[in-house]
């Protein structure tokens, strides 16, 4: 038997001055009340109910909306809505938001006891003055009411702070503080539903919304952190792939401990945020039922204050007052997934459609027989390299520069601007677009397009018979299926060309290395034909540090040389979160692969070499800014007049930087014009 228990026993057992009209029995029966009420409170007490102590009665009355009373140790703040329960002699029991101090949680004293038992909750099988943890609370809150109160009302404020901002959090990068002072429309909705169930069903509602609510909180993140990188928002349907090309550029830009250590915050952060979200919407509802008339009373005046900005429209800064964000993201969220689905569908139909899949091997681009083709992509080469206020004057300058000396060798060219697909990044969604004359713009289409049989520029020349085809693929570091789609008879990957060198961050090797060892590998090779070649360019890859430098094109030997220039060179954590930094780096490194991509044709270029080079997309927000269009130039180089002359229609502007009013075409649709200008005749498929 514990102590409490003993002197429980004790008061019970104590003689009792008889008065009038007392027989034995009432005395017995008193005895027993009292023994068994002030065992149930000791019992409960050991059990942890979380309940007010003996000295914290006047602020749980306080709570209550109940006047306090001195010395008052049991006082009850009952659900309005629940009436008290019928108890036996020696029990108190009560369903309340606030529990006596002789239940437990709402039970009753048996209830609770039976319950701490279970868990071991009493002091009984405890050493010898062993007391709860929560009971040394209790203790606590009794000796330091004050602070205690405080304590409780700044959790409760910070917990309805962190519902109405999960509720109005943006799912764009879009901070303004006006975002956070409009009324949500759920946040009324709950509170109005809360108040009106008993406490489990509302506990459990409560819960379960505050969960829910924290996972739409992490998918607003995701949509952010989405736009910043990719220019729109997270698709549930085809981006979880994604991460682990994420995962990837974080290993390669901050090392392996950076990653682990990056991946432990995502993990963490996806745990954490439900689970405070649905702490704090069971906190506020808890106090939002003790007051029931009060926030029935606040709910019907900010409902009507609601209404009203919705009838007017009213509006700060471009913003609604009055905010139903959650109800529309819902919205958007479901017709994404049944848009995706549908397109899923859509688009195979779409890729078997061929302007020229049936078109015969002597019909397609007879006018480039015997030329040396380069399909070459520089990496996030955007119209804001070349028009952005920090880039342009260097990128500007470089390519005036190229221009000229280009023009001295004998090349000329003529460059305009084409829409990318895809933004920030997904380079892979920016060569298929471009190589397909299909709008490549999503996962799912991209594994469509490149399962199919439609027609990729290297594979029509590859179909001719005239052309020997290869890749020259530095950014590719495991199996890629993808180049049978493109009609490549060879792939060189970053582990076949040759580089003993060290990474630049992402980039497996310097654009300069990648260019002579493709002349030396494959480039200057006697051949019985021609060559056309898919050449990527990956050291204007983010985060633009550390940046390669030029060096003498004979003293490149394995890429060693390059081992001091990156050691010396700015690390990627200076930069990344720098938008100015990011955007000086953007540009050298996109001044370094123009001027080793023009060099390289001086250098190697003949009568019969045309070149085509453009970017995959523009660089990330931080760079390009939120609002930044998706185009990127292209240029095609060539010393015959004639490859030129036969795009002298399209408008575009004479050398490598194109016009600021030079046309602009989405990107799927070079394929065809570039087909149609050297003489290839349409025979459609899949119709």
């Amino acid at each position: 038997m514990t102590e409490t228990e003993d002197e429980a026993t004790t008061t019970a057992q104590a003689p009792e001055p008889e008065s009038g009209g007392d027989s034995a029995t009432g005395r017995a029966a008193k005895a027993g009340t009292e023994a068994g009420t002030e065992a149930g409170t000791a019992q409960a007490e050991a059990a942890g109910a979380d309940t007010p102590a003996a000295g914290e009665s006047d602020a749980a009355a306080a709570d209550a909306g109940q006047p306090a009373s001195a010395g008052e140790s049991d006082a009850i703040t009952a659900d309005p809505d629940t009436p008290l329960a019928d108890t036996e002699p020696g029990a108190a029991a009560v369903y309340a938001d606030a529990p006596a101090s002789g239940s437990v949680d709402g039970r009753t004293a048996a209830e609770g006891d039976s319950d701490a038992a279970a868990d071991g909750g009493t002091d009984a099988g405890r050493p010898p003055g062993g007391r709860p943890r929560l009971r040394r609370l209790r203790d606590w809150r009794a000796d330091h009411p004050v602070a205690a109160r405080v304590i409780g009302v700044t959790v409760t404020v910070l917990a309805g702070a962190l519902v109405v901002a999960s509720l109005l959090l943006p799912n764009k990068p879009d901070f303004r503080p006006t975002v956070f002072l409009r009324i949500p429309v759920e946040a009324l909705i709950g509170a109005v539903v809360l108040t009106a169930l008993p406490r489990r069903p509302r506990l459990v509602l409560a819960w379960l919304g505050g969960i829910v609510l924290g996972a739409l909180t992490l998918l607003s993140l995701l949509d952010i952190g989405f736009y910043q990188y990719l220019g729109r928002g997270f698709n549930v349907i085809l981006d979880w792939s994604l991460f682990a090309d994420a995962y990837a550029y974080l290993k390669d830009t901050l090392g392996g401990t950076g990653a682990l250590g990056a991946l432990a915050a995502v993990i963490v952060l996806a745990l954490f945020i439900p689970a405070v979200s649905a702490l704090s919407v069971v906190r506020v509802s808890n106090v939002m039922a003790r007051h029931r008339a009060a926030t029935t009373r606040t709910v019907l005046v900010l409902s009507m204050v609601w209404m009203t900005f919705t009838a007017l429209g009213l509006q700060v800064s471009g913003m609604q007052l009055a905010s139903d964000h959650i109800v529309t993201l819902l919205q958007a969220r479901a017709k994404n997934v049944r848009t995706t689905l549908h397109d899923e569908r859509e688009f195979t139909r779409t890729a078997q459609a061929d302007a020229f899949g049936n078109t015969p091997a002597s019909q397609l681009v007879p006018d480039l027989r015997g030329k040396d083709m380069i399909f070459t992509f520089i990496e996030s080469y955007g119209r804001s390299a070349v028009e952005d206020p920090i880039t342009a004057p260097g990128v500007d300058k470089t390519l005036d520069a190229s221009t000229k000396a280009l023009d001295r060798a004998g090349f000329h060219a003529k460059s305009g601007w084409l829409t990318s697909a895809t933004y920030g990044g997904s380079s892979w969604l920016g060569h298929s677009t471009f190589m397909s004359g299909l709008w490549v713009d999503n996962q799912q289409r991209y594994r469509t397009v490149t399962s199919s049989d439609h027609l990729t520029l290297t594979e029509a020349f590859k179909k001719t018979g005239a052309w020997d085809t290869v890749g020259i693929m530095p950014g590719v570091q495991k199996g890629w299926p993808e180049a049978k789609w493109y009609g490549l008879d060879k792939v060189r990957n970053a582990f076949q060309l040759g580089y003993q060198g060290p990474k630049f961050s992402w980039s497996t090797m310097p654009d300069q290395f990648t260019l002579e060892q493709f002349q030396k590998l494959e480039h200057s090779k006697k051949r019985d034909k021609p060559l056309a070649s898919f050449v990527i360019l990956t050291s204007s890859h983010q985060p633009w540090a550390p940046i390669p430098k030029m060096v003498d094109w004979d003293r490149l030997g394995n890429g060693s040389i390059f081992d001091a220039i990156e050691k010396a060179g700015t690390k990627p954590a200076d930069v990344i979160a720098n938008s100015t930094r990011s955007k000086e780096g953007y540009g050298e490194s996109v001044q370094y692969s123009v001027t080793a991509l023009t060099q390289w044709l001086e250098r190697y270029g003949n009568d019969n070499t045309v070149l085509v080079f453009l970017g995959d997309h523009q660089p990330i927000s931080r760079v390009s800014g939120n609002n930044a269009s998706r185009d990127v130039p292209c240029s095609i180089v060539a010393k015959d007049p004639k490859v030129l002359g036969k795009i002298a229609d399209w408008g575009w502007t004479d050398g490598l930087r194109p016009a600021h009013d030079a046309p602009v075409w989405k990107m799927s649709s070079f394929r065809d014009r570039f087909l149609t200008a050297y003489g290839s005749t349409p025979h459609p498929s899949g119709h």
